[in-house]
């Protein structure tokens, strides 16, 4: 029993991490805003810093669950953009949920492990092999769409949204892949993994000092 509850605890460390880190992006807008600058937004767009600001947030809005009816500023965009955000908008309320949950979980068993030991695998408990174990996988994926992050882009989108072609934009119907290009998104991709290599790093360090 105690073997299976530390299987069950790695799996929601996993999930947890994953999901927290996920959500760190798609809620801390400054980053977008960092990076308007840099990645050339206002000359690739024709659009003022405040509209591309606008334009993001109404997007954000919606995605993230503030607003019900999906909008991009002075941007037009098509059916099949609006269908693709809609779909993004249920994967980004998906990961809230299972980060809220994988916590909640977590916490109960925090509060059982008080008073009986979970097994340890090895001498190491479930939230380092949840913690690394996450880390080896997404490290090795990561160092597979670092040699074409094109393609990796394509894979996510073909495994994520299944059976769908409206993630493919036009820039002259649908202009706000203008505004949120990949190399955006492979800025946010590196986000996530770092967060969750520090998160890893002290995990690895607090469990080598209860092993101690």
């Amino acid at each position: 029993m105690k073997k299976l509850l530390s299987v069950f605890t790695a799996l929601a460390v996993a999930v947890a991490l994953l999901t927290g880190s996920i959500a760190v992006p798609t809620l801390m807008r400054p980053l977008y805003y960092a990076h308007i600058t840099p990645l050339h937004l206002p000359e690739r767009s024709g659009m003022t810093q405040e509209e591309i600001v606008r334009a993001y947030d109404e997007v954000l809005d919606y995605c993230t669950g503030i607003s019900d009816e999906f909008s991009a500023g002075i941007l037009p965009f098509s059916a099949e953009g609006a269908d693709h955000f809609a779909d993004c908008r249920e994967l980004f309320l998906l990961d809230y949920r299972l980060f809220t949950a994988s916590v909640i979980i977590l916490a109960a068993v925090l509060v059982y492990s008080r008073k009986h030991r979970l097994h340890r695998f090895l001498n190491r408990g479930p939230a380092f092999w949840g913690a690394s174990s996450l880390t080896a996988v997404l490290l090795t994926v990561g160092t597979l769409a670092t040699a074409n992050f094109d393609r990796a882009f394509e894979v996510f989108h073909t495994l994520f949204f299944p059976g769908k072609d409206n993630w493919v934009l036009y820039a002259n119907v649908d202009p706000i892949i203008r505004i949120m290009p990949v190399e955006y998104f492979r800025e946010c991709a590196l986000v996530v993994l770092g967060l969750i290599l520090a998160e890893t790093v002290v995990i690895t360090a607090i469990d080598v000092k209860n092993s101690a």
